[in-house]
This record gives structure tokens, C-alpha cells and sequence, in this order.
């Protein structure tokens, strides 16, 4: 009998050990450890999210019943508890995926339309990282290295501080910086010298146009502005007090919005709250283009825009090793053309375009203007009265996602080449493809616009609502005054 035991003892024993060396070569094959193929990870992560959204949509809804309940301390701590899990769970997530994940810290969010936001952009990256997977299975290569204009040579990596490789594998990315080598600094040639004392920022206008409320008297008098701290050659520190002296009974003048009332009291007209017919942009190869880089030219241009009912502005902007950065570039187009100009050649004289800027008849179209608003102000003296931001409507509208490019390829099938995107836009002559890219982001700005704006409607069952939403978050933005100078010096090397 003990024999017989033994003897199956010793043929079970080999056969198990296959059996579990097998199983070994089942688990090192599986996708995911516990998970064989995509299919079944996929299948557990849907009925993982099912039972959620059925768990969550079972707690006590937001009135009477939740604080009702939330009276209960056991209650009461159970919510804190499993709000942190998720916290936890969420903040770990974007830091793996390289986001900003901070959305635990108090102190640096200021509310839940902040960690909203937070949230959003994570999705972006995270989204835009699973299309980039998606089309490298696909066998469609997105990670080309940019190709330099003819007659430049080819982009080299640039490591720094800021993207050297390091241990960790989520920083170990690096940058292409489509750069110029031995240019000339154009700030050399500015009219005005380039302020990086820590004086707040004064704005640059002493014409108003289209003003419903004077320009107060610190802009207008020549005898108080007559010598500026910048153009003096003293130590930042002399100049930030003869600053102070000359000015402190102007403070309120000085630091306040040109156009604050204008915008303020501005209204939006029946027509652009009703639902446009989408006007088809032409065809780029049948669209003239002009480069702006005279005077002459620049005064055509404005008497051109003055006849126009809206038209579609972007910058591009150089920041690279500099410490407030410079704007290179505007693009504008309208229905009929393109145009360039170079923000480098005209910076003292593109106030001068302020008739149309803030003309409130004239729609002016951006996408993502936050920071265009303050380029404008802080390098040209522009500002804008009654702008569309694009950016804000697709949020509003909740698309996939919110970049320019995402809305150039849904509203008009074209794929942005995004080879120049960190190009040095200093460089002079503009080599063509730059200058080919540089006008892409606008020209089909103004069809995206209709579009959207029919969307908006559609979204909202035809009530204006929801689009004068956007008008009102616009004229936000073009009020934007937050940048303020430190008291370091320029540190701009190139």
C-alpha cells in the first residue's frame, strides 16, 4: 500500500511541476499580470468603472439628504476617508504620467474650478500620450525629429538643467529647440530699452482711441512721463525710487486697465448671440499673404482691418534664455488674406493698431489668449476690446480635447505641422516654411469660430446662454493685467 502511495507520489510529482512550470509560461505571456489579453484587462476595467459610477451614484445627492446625513460623524469621517483614497489614487496617476499633482495641496489650489482645470489638462496629456501609442501601433511614427529650414543646420538637443536625462524614466525626455545661431539681439535695435527693473508694469499707451472714458492724465502729460526710470543710466535700485516719487500720486492711473471701462459697459449684439452660416475659408494656396514690416505697410494694413467685422489674430513669441521673452511675430487674417507682421521691426509703431483692436465693432479672434493678451500689452501698448476665445468655447463645449491643432483637424481636416512649434522666431530672413506655419494658426481661425458658435447653440437647445458665456469669459481675459516685473536682471545670452 505504501509502495502504491509512493509510486503515484512519484509520477504525480513530475506532472505537477509541469503543470505549474506551464502556468509560469501562461503568466509571463499575459498582457497585464492576472490579464491574458487587452480584451480581458478592458473587460474588468469596464465593470471596475460600472460598479463605481453605481456606487457613486447611490450616495446621498447634494440638499437635505446629504446634510442630513453629513451630520453623522461616522459619515462625516467616511467621506474625508475615501475623498483622500481618491485624492491619493488621482495624484499618483497624473505623477506617473509627468502632470502637475498637486491637487491635494490647499495652498497652491484656491478652488474646485482650479482642480477641474488641473484635471482636464491631465486628461490631455494622458489622452494625447494614448494617441501616440494607438499610432505607433498603427506604424505611424509622430516622434520625428523637426526638419530645419534649407540652409540651417539640422537641431541638436539641447540639455540643460531643465531637461537633462536623469534617473527617473518620467524625466527623461528631452527638448528640440529649432534655434539660430549667432543672430543679432534684436532688443539692440529697440526704440524704447527693454524694462526688467522690479517696478510694476506701467502700461505703454498715450492714445486712446475709441475711448468712452479719457485716458487719465499720468499717459496724456508729457511732462510727467518725459523721462522713464528705464532710460536712465542708474543702478535698478535708484531708478525703482525716482519711480516711486515721480509717480506716487498717479498710482491708481498708472496700474489700472486703459480699456477697463470700455470693456466693462461693452455688450454683445443680437447677431453674434444667433446662429452664424459657416463661411468656407479659401483654400491657403489661393489666399494672398503679406509680410508687414514697414510703416507704410502697417498703416495699409490698419485701414484694411477697419473695414472688416472681424478678423483672427495669434503671436508667436520667443523665451528661450531671455527673462520676459519677446514677441516676433503676429499673424492676422481675414476672410479674404493673411498677413504677417514683424513685431521685432514695428514694436514702437503697432500701437497704431489699437483703432482696430479696440474698435467694438470688430470681433478679434484667439485661441488660448491669456498669454497673447499680455504680449500685447507689455511689448506692443495693445490691448483688445470685444475678443472670441476659441480655446474657452471648447471647454465649454467639452471636446476631447482643446488644443488649436485638435480643433484644425476636427473642423477641417488638417493635420498642424508641429516641426516649428519650438522654433527660434527671431530669425530674419523668415525662412518659408516658418513663414507657411506661422499663418496656418490663423487662417482657418475664423471658420472654427462659426462653427463653434453654432455649436454653443446647439449645445444649449438654441438659447444664447451658454455662447454668452464665452463673451463674458473673453472679456475676462482681455482684462488681464497680473504680470508684474522682479528684480533680477536680463538674463538673455542669445
Amino acid at each position: 500500500m505504501k509502495a502504491a502511495v509512493g509510486k503515484v507520489s512519484s509520477k504525480g510529482g513530475p506532472q505537477d511541476d509541469k503543470s505549474a512550470k506551464h502556468d509560469g509560461n501562461e503568466a509571463a505571456n499575459d498582457f497585464c499580470p492576472g490579464y491574458k489579453d487587452v480584451d480581458a484587462f478592458v473587460k474588468y476595467g469596464l465593470g471596475t468603472v460600472l460598479s463605481a459610477t453605481k456606487a457613486s451614484a447611490a450616495l446621498p445627492q447634494t440638499g437635505d439628504d446629504f446634510d442630513f446625513y453629513r451630520s453623522f460623524p461616522r459619515f462625516r469621517e467616511f467621506c474625508e476617508t475615501q475623498g483622500d483614497r481618491l485624492l491619493h489614487c488621482m495624484s499618483n496617476i497624473m505623477q506617473h504620467h509627468g502632470c502637475r499633482s498637486h491637487i491635494r495641496d490647499n495652498n497652491k489650489l484656491t478652488g474646485l474650478e482650479d482642480k477641474f482645470d488641473l484635471l482636464v489638462d491631465s486628461n490631455d496629456v494622458i489622452l494625447e500620450k494614448v494617441g501616440i501609442l494607438l499610432d505607433e501601433a498603427d506604424g505611424v511614427n509622430r516622434s520625428q525629429k523637426p526638419v530645419m529650414p534649407a540652409g540651417y543646420q539640422a537641431p541638436k538637443i539641447v540639455v540643460s538643467s531643465w531637461n537633462r536625462k536623469g534617473s527617473d524614466p518620467r524625466r527623461s525626455e528631452t527638448f528640440r529647440l529649432l534655434q539660430a545661431r549667432n543672430i543679432t539681439r534684436p532688443q539692440l535695435r529697440f526704440r524704447e530699452k527693454v524694462d526688467n527693473s522690479n517696478i510694476p508694469f506701467v502700461p505703454k499707451i498715450f492714445i486712446k482711441p475709441n475711448a468712452t472714458k479719457p485716458l487719465p492724465s499720468y499717459f496724456t502729460n508729457k511732462q510727467i512721463r518725459k523721462e522713464r526710470p528705464e532710460d536712465l543710466d542708474v543702478p535698478a535700485a535708484l531708478a525703482d525710487f525716482i519711480h516711486q516719487q515721480r509717480t506716487q500720486e498717479h498710482v491708481e492711473d498708472m496700474f489700472a486697465h486703459p480699456y477697463q471701462h470700455e470693456i466693462d459697459h461693452l455688450t454683445t449684439p443680437e447677431r453674434l448671440l444667433s446662429k452664424p452660416e459657416p463661411q468656407m475659408y479659401k483654400p491657403m494656396a489661393d489666399t494672398k499673404c503679406s509680410f508687414i514690416d514697414t510703416l507704410e505697410d502697417l498703416v495699409v494694413l490698419n485701414e484694411t482691418l477697419c473695414k472688416v467685422s472681424e478678423f483672427a489674430v495669434d503671436l508667436e513669441h520667443h523665451s528661450y534664455r531671455s527673462f520676459l521673452g519677446l514677441t516676433c511675430l503676429m499673424q492676422i487674417s481675414t476672410r479674404e488674406q493673411d498677413y504677417i507682421i514683424d513685431t521685432l521691426e514695428l514694436r514702437s509703431e503697432l500701437y497704431l493698431l489699437n483703432e482696430v483692436f479696440t474698435d467694438p465693432d470688430i470681433v478679434k479672434v484667439f485661441h488660448g489668449a491669456d498669454s497673447d493678451v499680455e504680449w500685447l500689452q507689455k511689448d506692443l501698448g495693445l490691448y483688445v476690446v470685444n475678443m472670441f476665445d476659441t480655446h474657452q468655447a471648447s471647454r465649454a463645449l467639452n471636446h476631447a480635447r482643446h488644443s488649436l491643432d485638435h480643433l484644425l483637424k476636427q473642423f477641417c481636416s488638417v493635420e498642424s505641422d508641429k516641426r516649428f512649434q519650438l522654433a527660434d522666431w527671431r530669425i530674419r530672413p523668415l525662412p518659408e516654411e516658418m513663414f507657411e506655419y506661422a499663418r496656418a494658426d490663423t487662417h482657418y481661425l475664423l471658420y472654427i469660430y462659426d462653427c463653434l458658435r453654432g455649436e454653443l447653440l446647439d449645445f444649449n437647445h438654441g438659447q444664447p446662454g451658454l455662447l454668452q458665456s464665452i463673451w463674458n469669459k473673453s472679456k475676462d481675459i482681455s482684462l488681464k493685467v497680473n504680470y508684474t516685473h522682479t528684480n533680477l536682471a536680463s538674463f538673455d545670452v542669445w
